[in-house]
């Protein structure tokens, strides 16, 4: 007899569970409630213009990979990318410039000749951020924490013997100014936080394990944009039996004497063996699960920090921009020290812009740009988000427009905008929050919902707020974790 799964909701997560499970001979039905799949790895259109909406940065490729091969196909024939030889471009206020090349030895020359860092601090601190990898991901990042074999192995009892090196005691801040002199050196690598929604200033120094994704193993950009790693692993779903039903809101997940029965979907109950759900496990527990009682403690865990993007067309291009750009702030911990304490945006803010039609020219008309430009911002928490967005435009304009030497609000032509609102509403994210929970203690790993549930025979956990955490690569990793549960 054919068991049968059900996934709540289409996210990247949700979708790589559905390989997985199909893979291992399950019938698959995933629910969700847009009309698209991907969450928020989708994208916008506005006339001749395409943006990718959410994820900009795509690292760990092998994860994407490995769900072909499991399906015994090759990625080369239905997903292509490139490595960028340049990470970022980097603007600071004193008109510093700086290019992240993927060439060690070319990098290292550009932070000799533009700051006054030591090339040799660069290179210890991207060797330690290498050994934070190797100790740690197979650890935290590749098993479930929920699970005693996960602590009662080889490579576990490995990395017990080098804890003291691991860094839990300092903050990522602390960490930084201590191994870098220049301080715009140690502002490229605090901003490595913002990459799981967390605080430089509080979150422990085992968070510089994630510069080793983009300096030492390599960023990469997908050749028909980001939203292709959705449209590939959905199409190869399809491919393998996987049934989508899209504008499908699932109501609740329904239990029987403490097992899965199914989930209701428009007044129906559809039965399943298993239940997946991708939606975020705060939103899971509060309006699909109404009579289980919620692990309270782990689901009020203060939230990551949130986003505010504005999708512009330009009419312009700018050659001194790549394809991902940092305009940082004056005040590093003045700006986080808002978008967490004070829960408000910034007057400087750090700003990002994102240009796909730097590799991919059909992103915009001939002679155009296509901007993702955002800030980080808190999560959703009852502010003045009308009034914030306002006054953010016109900071970023302004900000930009001086540092580039043009009149950026002239050149803006399209626009859209997504705000924590949006998030929430769009994606079911507890307050708009990008990464579930912030990782600012150094038990935040710890502190995140497991990947089943110890409860419900049969119901599982995958996507960005429960273990391991939030980013493509992460999420597609929960979804490896909850499936091997499953088994």
């Amino acid at each position: 007899m054919i068991k049968r799964a059900g996934i709540v909701g289409a996210g990247i997560a949700g979708i790589a569970s559905s390989i997985r499970l199909a893979n291992k001979g399950y019938h698959v039905d995933v629910y969700e409630a847009n009309a698209y799949p991907g969450g928020k790895l989708s994208e916008i259109k506005l006339g001749d213009y395409r943006f990718d909406a959410g994820p900009s940065l795509f690292t760990l490729p092998e994860l994407v990979e490995e769900l072909f091969t499991l399906s015994g196909e090759q990625t080369q024939d239905h997903f292509e990318y490139q490595p960028l030889p340049v990470a970022c471009h980097y603007f600071y206020e004193d008109g510093t410039f700086l290019q992240a090349f993927a060439d060690r030895k070319k990098f290292l020359e550009e932070i000799g000749r533009k700051t006054n860092e030591r090339p040799e601090a660069i290179q210890e601190a991207l060797q330690r951020s290498s050994h934070l990898y190797d100790t740690l991901s197979d650890l935290f990042m590749k098993r479930s924490l929920h699970r005693w074999q996960t602590f009662v192995n080889k490579k576990a009892w490995r990395a017990y013997g080098k804890l003291h090196r691991l860094d839990f005691f300092r903050s990522m801040h602390q960490a930084n100014q201590q191994q870098f002199q220049d301080d715009r050196v140690v502002q490229l690598f605090n901003r490595y936080a913002t990459y799981n929604g967390s605080n430089p200033y509080e979150a422990p120094a085992t968070m510089n394990i994630i510069p080793h994704l983009e300096f030492n193993i390599g960023a990469y950009f997908p050749s028909r944009g980001m939203y292709s790693i959705t449209q590939s692993l959905y199409r190869l779903a399809k491919r393998l039996g996987v049934q989508f039903h899209f504008q499908s809101q699932a109501e609740e997940i329904k239990i029987r004497n403490s097992k899965i029965q199914g989930i209701k979907v428009e007044g129906e109950v559809q039965e399943y063996d298993v239940v997946v759900s991708n939606m975020d496990v705060v939103n899971t527990y509060r309006k699909l699960l109404p009579n289980v009682k919620p692990p309270t403690r782990l689901l009020n865990q203060p939230k990551s920090s949130s986003a505010l993007i504005f999708y512009w067309g330009i009419n312009h291009t700018f050659p001194e921009l790549d394809l991902h750009n940092i305009f940082f702030s004056q005040d590093y911990q003045q700006e986080f020290e808002h978008i967490f304490q004070k829960k408000t945006v910034y007057h400087d803010p750090t700003v990002y812009v994102n240009i796909t039609a730097k590799y991919k020219p059909d992103d915009a008309p001939p002679g155009c740009e296509n901007w993702f430009t955002m800030i980080n911002v808190p999560n959703n928490d009852g502010q003045n988000w009308d009034t914030l967005i306002d006054q953010a435009r016109d900071t970023i304009v302004d900000k930009v427009s001086r540092r580039l030497g043009v009149d950026l609000g002239s050149k803006i032509v399209a626009e859209d905008i997504l705000d924590p609102r949006t998030i929430e509403s769009r994606t079911s994210s507890s307050q708009g929050a990008l990464y579930g929970n912030s990782s600012n203690n150094r038990y935040a790993a710890f502190l995140r919902h497991a990947n089943f549930s110890r409860k419900i025979k049969g119901l599982y956990f995958c996507g960005g707020s429960v273990h391991p955490g939030g980013g493509i690569p992460l999420s597609l990793l929960s979804a490896k974790i909850a499936i091997d549960q499953v088994m």
